[in-house]
């Protein structure tokens, strides 16, 4: 059985952004355009399909990390802040681009609220990780014939 954990994130990224905007269920907020995605950015993300891959990034996370909560997903987002002259420290993303995130991914059904413990996958959202990471492992393996084993998994 082939689960997210086999294939490179980039890729099952990819891939389940371009399944999430061809979904056509998810729309950006109208803020998306303009907003930073943390304190650690000096200006919004320059690249116009960057919501559908933060939710791509935020339903990974949740399979991986899951129970997470809105906290710990804004920091796993985060980055260094630069000071100046001063040394760099941490500092969280977005924590309402996160909880938009995560509302919008409750709403397709693919994670759902865990009792005081965050969020996580449902079993459509693990479904359909585990669908596109066979679909990444068998393209992967048509390459290179040394994956062939672990693509016949399924």
């Amino acid at each position: 059985m082939t689960t997210a954990y086999d294939v490179p994130p980039e890729l099952l990224i990819e891939r389940l952004t371009e399944d999430l905007k061809a979904g056509g269920k998810v729309i950006p907020p109208a803020w998306a355009p303009f907003v930073r995605t943390g304190l650690h950015t000096e200006k919004a993300p320059r690249q116009p399909d960057w919501w559908y891959r933060r939710l791509a990034a935020v339903l990974r996370k949740v399979y991986v990390m899951g129970p997470i909560g809105s906290a710990r997903l804004s920091a796993e987002f985060g980055g260094m802040r630069d000071r100046g002259s001063a040394p760099s420290h941490p500092r969280r993303g977005s924590g309402s681009v996160t909880r938009e995130c995560l509302q919008q991914l409750e709403g397709l059904g693919l994670i759902s609220k865990a009792e005081a413990r965050g969020r996580r996958t449902t079993p459509a959202g693990q479904k359909l990780l585990d669908n596109l990471a066979h679909q990444i492992l068998t393209e992967l393996a048509a390459k290179n014939p040394e994956l062939t084993k672990y693509a016949r998994g399924k």
